[in-house]
């Protein structure tokens, strides 16, 4: 076991860590030339495409130190963008040390800071990296000193490197072995393994990756999982190298994978431990559940897909753990699923991987956050979607989420931050310099005015250099009125929305106007409107598709034109009343990109 190394890479995004870690095993031969591509451990189509990193990747690498002693480095690489940060909480209980990577140009950014705090709550030994240090534009000594402001090391612990030309990797391979203790635990105690991931496999089952921190786990072992107290048979363990390779057994200390056969993914959950069937121990504490921030519902295109997508949500939630979701109904798109997520850009992944991994088309609804509502008795009613909105006369308040945002930028972008926090209903905590160049701001805001576009407004006000981070601060008493949209006066549930009084006015009458160019016109006139209970607060009409019915009437009297008119004006009225209006996929998505 002292010879085992379990460590992570946290940053914030686009700093550099799959780069690094490309070259941490290009750099120990862990994956031959062959083999080698660029960030090499992200497997998923849509990481390439994104240049980001969604899942934590685990790979054990073999390193031969100068003195002759071999050494076993688990890796982990983690993703940098907020909304993925409970993937980098599930990589950091399975390790005990973690570089902290900054990007020489760039500077410590608010996802660093967050990141660090959580790797601190864990107890890991932190190793500081400058990276990209070959770039123009590198400040190496402005951002020693804020890493040394941050985190009080000394100078000559902190490392440069380059991730792109490979220099500095084998300091950094040689200040992991000396630095970063050895794993804790008995190899003789019962087995305890915490299970950080999972993912599902048409032809295996479900396939668990896990880290032991007692006890040892073989082939044939009779184990079970603490939550659901199911016994399984480890029909084959073994390590994960870039494919899995399977051993007689996997030690103390060490991280690897586990195929039992399950299929049910209800029977899996991050987060638990596994054990020797006839050795039953406690589980081990210190998982947090995931506190989803965004709620939507995602609805199948043709309602008898449902059973199916209900099974591709499942396999999914084994792969991501942050996904929860229950089952909705709406009058308007049939049987769904209410979803949580941890922001918008982790929505936006979560409905491609249904298309591109499952191909499910889906129809997500307008997203929302989670209010409390108080009615007149005293009772607290949870307020996850507009349906669940109780009766106004019955409600004495409603509270909204706030949350705490953290925006480090340069100091000639505070005007425009300023504006847009301000008129996102944000209040001005604290401002202060970190250094010369870099300014530290802090609001409370209520979380559904960033649920939207916040985050894209705020990089083109600031031409991308401002980071944003944000955490819950509790529920405050607001004005939050519930607004419907309706069709030829019917209401359209799939399209209600919660929002501040103060907005509504505004956001309706965008959201009319929008949809009059989505709606395709019909037969009859189209009226929609915006409304709050029972008062109409913006309108706009869809004029219907005219026949010429008067085309075969040339010259002779008017009263023939008249009636013909009269008869086509009845026709209307009747499909009026019995038409109705189909509301296009591209509908539910414009309330997204109002402001485009």
């Amino acid at each position: 076991m002292k010879h085992i190394r379990n460590f992570c890479i946290i940053a914030h995004i686009d700093h550099g860590k799959s780069t690094l870690a490309d070259r941490l095993l290009q750099t120990t031969n862990t994956i031959s030339e062959r083999e080698m591509m660029d960030q090499v451990l992200d497997d998923m189509d849509l990481e390439r495409e994104k240049g980001i990193t969604i899942k934590s990747h685990a790979i054990q690498i073999n390193y031969s130190h100068k003195d002759g002693q071999h050494y076993v480095l688990n890796l982990i690489d983690t993703p940098g963008h907020v909304d993925f940060s409970y993937e980098v909480s599930r990589a950091l209980a399975a390790c005990e040390g973690a570089l902290l990577l900054v990007d020489a140009a760039q500077g410590i950014q608010a996802q660093t800071i967050s990141n660090l705090y959580l790797a601190l709550e864990n107890d890991l030994e932190i190793i500081p990296v400058i990276n990209k240090i070959d770039m123009d534009g590198a400040m190496i000594e402005e951002v020693k000193d804020q890493i040394i402001d941050l985190i009080g090391c000394k100078p000559e612990e902190i490392l440069l490197a380059s991730g792109r030309t490979g220099l500095g990797v084998p300091e950094i391979l040689e200040a992991i072995v000396q630095r970063i203790p050895p794993p804790q635990g008995d190899p003789e105690a019962p087995l305890q393994a915490l299970v950080f991931d999972s993912v599902f496999n048409s032809f295996r089952g479900i396939i668990v990756y896990y880290r032991i921190m007692n006890g040892t786990l073989r082939k044939g072992d009779k184990i079970k999982f603490v939550s659901t107290d199911i016994e399984y048979g480890a029909d084959e363990v073994g390590i994960l190298k870039l494919n899995m390779q399977e051993q007689k057994q996997v030690g103390c200390g060490d991280v690897g994978y586990l195929i039992t056969g399950i299929k049910n993914a209800k029977e899996v959950k991050v987060g638990d431990t596994i054990i020797h069937a006839q050795f039953p121990v406690e589980g081990i504490k210190g998982f947090e559940d995931v506190k989803p921030m965004v709620f939507a519902g995602i609805f199948p295109v043709i309602t008898d897909d449902f059973e199916e997508l209900r099974d591709c949500m499942d396999k999914l939630q084994l792969n991501d753990a942050s996904l929860t979701f229950e089952l909705e109904t709406s009058q308007a798109l049939g049987f769904g699923f209410r979803c949580g997520f941890l922001g918008l850009l982790h929505m936006e992944i979560i409905q491609e991987r249904l298309e591109r991994e499952f191909n499910q088309t889906v129809i997500t609804t307008v997203p929302n956050v989670s209010f409390v509502a108080y009615d007149t008795k005293g009772t607290r009613i949870q307020v996850n979607n507009p349906t669940e909105m109780p009766d106004p006369t019955a409600m004495e308040r409603i509270e909204e989420p706030f949350i705490r945002a953290q925006i480090i930028t340069k100091p000639e972008y505070i005007g425009n931050i300023m504006t847009l926090c301000l008129g996102k209903r944000g209040i001005l905590i604290n401002q202060s310099y970190l250094t010369q160049t870099r300014v530290e701001l802090i609001f409370e805001m209520p979380l559904t005015e960033i649920v939207f576009d916040f985050y894209d407004k705020l990089k083109s006000q600031t031409r991308g250099y401002a980071s944003f981070d944000y955490h819950p601060i509790g529920y405050r008493d607001s004005d939050i009125v519930k607004m419907d949209i309706l069709l030829n006066s019917e209401k359209v549930d799939a399209l209600s929305a919660l929002i501040h009084r103060s907005r509504a006015q505004d956001f309706g009458r965008k959201l009319c106007e929008k949809l009059k160019e989505l709606l395709p016109r019909q037969q009859f006139q189209i009226a929609i409107q915006a409304a709050i209970g029972a008062k109409i607060v913006a309108r706009e009409n869809i004029s219907a598709l005219r026949k010429d019915v008067t085309a075969k009437c040339y010259g002779g009297d008017i009263s023939r034109k008249r009636k013909l008119l009269e008869k086509q004006k009845e026709g209307k009225k009747r499909m009026r009343q019995i038409g109705s209006v189909e509301v296009p996929q591209e509908a539910f998505l414009a309330v997204l990109k109002l402001d485009d």
